[in-house]
């Protein structure tokens, strides 16, 4: 499958330092932004209730009311463009939820809940790589790790605040420089894991860096003393909390550079790339192995080699996740009993000595080739009477 792309819309996010001006305006304007959508939620569970529906018109008619009121002024102190994206952040939440796409919208926390604030062009000057916001006297101080595309301007601005107290911009631009890669024969298998976080078809074994691991005595020694804190806003207890934050912010930095690596590498050396459909959500119920799974970030993986390879005209195959691909001999084709964990190599009936990961990335290959080539949808194998399924076919096609 090859995908053809003109030019992309593309997120870049970088790191600045605001005055103490800017981050009171900034902080007001997340403040009001939360309370808005909160209110709109409020208003719109009521309606829900009597069985009626407002849509995101009416809410923006309430708006306007809200602020015309003596309790709810001070949203007249900040820009309307974030407070008016926040109630189309709401209608988006609840077309997701009627398309049985998402939950039921929540509201959001002052504690918990991610601060953010978004501007389009009305809201923003973007001019000789200054970023000015609505009511603010200067530019913001970007740090700008990377060159935006030549041309660019963005038509929406997003600033937050993460737990660590660390402030982002990330700037939505058209980027034209993106475009599908050379096309190559190239395929690659991709088994996921925990000792070894890659294992591709070609025998390549990635290791797995487990970065909470590496942080964990330091973060469980933050976590301790934010502990002892009494409870409450007092100084001490922020400074700990914050303390954790930034552990929590080093290990996610840090996965995710190694991923975008990662990803990027699979999706310029390969054509097609297939992977197992793995539900990352119900694994990491078991408390075994919760903490390595959610360290090893499969899912952030999926998406992030499913996004690029979208970008660059690569194909990126998911093998149903029942498919057998440790079980099933990559050579002859027979289908192996129970295989635990620990059952790293065994021995096939014909002879062929496997690596358990290195087998499973080989089966996925070839599943994801029968896929592509056949349109057939790989399943457990079962013993059948007569004939092969599409998988057995594509591995009888490449034997000598």
């Amino acid at each position: 499958m090859s995908v053809t792309v003109n030019h992309v819309r593309r997120a870049f996010k970088y790191r600045f330092y605001p005055t103490d001006a800017q981050a009171a305006e900034l902080s007001r304007t997340f403040g009001c932004v939360r309370k808005v959508y909160n209110l709109a939620l409020a208003a719109r569970t009521e309606a829900w209730t009597r069985q009626e529906r407002v849509n995101y018109n009416q809410t923006s008619a309430l708006l306007t009311a809200w602020k015309k009121t003596e309790e709810l002024a001070f949203l007249n102190d900040v820009s309307s463009v974030p407070l008016q994206q926040t109630l189309r952040h709401l209608q988006t939440a609840f077309t997701n939820f009627f398309s049985k796409r998402a939950k039921y919208p929540r509201f959001k926390s002052r504690k918990k809940s991610r601060k953010s604030a978004e501007y389009t062009t009305s809201g923003l000057r973007f001019r000789d790589g200054r970023l000015t916001l609505a009511k603010m006297a200067g530019p913001l101080d970007i740090v700008w790790s990377r060159p935006l595309p030549e041309g660019a301007k963005p038509s929406t601005v997003t600033v937050s605040q993460d737990s660590a107290g660390r402030w982002f911009v990330s700037m939505l631009c058209d980027d034209l420089t993106v475009g599908p890669l050379a096309a190559t024969d190239a395929a690659v298998g991709v088994d996921v894991g925990l000792n070894h976080l890659l294992t591709l078809s070609t025998g390549e074994k990635i290791a797995n860096p487990r970065h909470e691991r590496t942080d964990r005595a330091r973060l469980a020694k933050a976590q301790r003393a934010l502990a002892r804190k009494a409870r409450g806003d007092g100084a001490n207890r922020r400074r700990a909390r914050l303390k954790v934050a930034k552990i929590h912010a080093r290990i996610a930095d840090r996965r995710r550079d190694g991923l975008h690596k990662l990803t990027t590498r699979l999706v310029r050396e390969n054509q097609t790339i297939v992977i197992e459909d793995l539900t990352v959500r119900n694994m990491v119920r078991n408390r075994s192995l919760a903490r390595a799974i959610s360290d090893a970030a499969w899912a952030e993986f999926r998406s992030l080699l499913e996004y690029k390879a979208q970008w660059y005209g690569r194909e990126v195959i998911a093998v149903d996740r029942f498919f057998p691909s440790s079980k099933l001999c990559s050579v002859c084709g027979t289908l192996q009993g129970k295989m635990p964990l620990h059952v790293r190599t065994w021995k096939c009936a014909c002879g062929a000595i496997h690596d358990r990961d290195v087998n499973a990335a080989r089966n996925l290959l070839a599943a994801g080739r029968a896929v592509s080539a056949c349109g057939a949808g790989v399943r457990p194998q079962r013993r059948t009477p007569g004939g092969q399924s599409a998988m057995k076919q594509e591995v009888s096609r490449r034997e000598p």
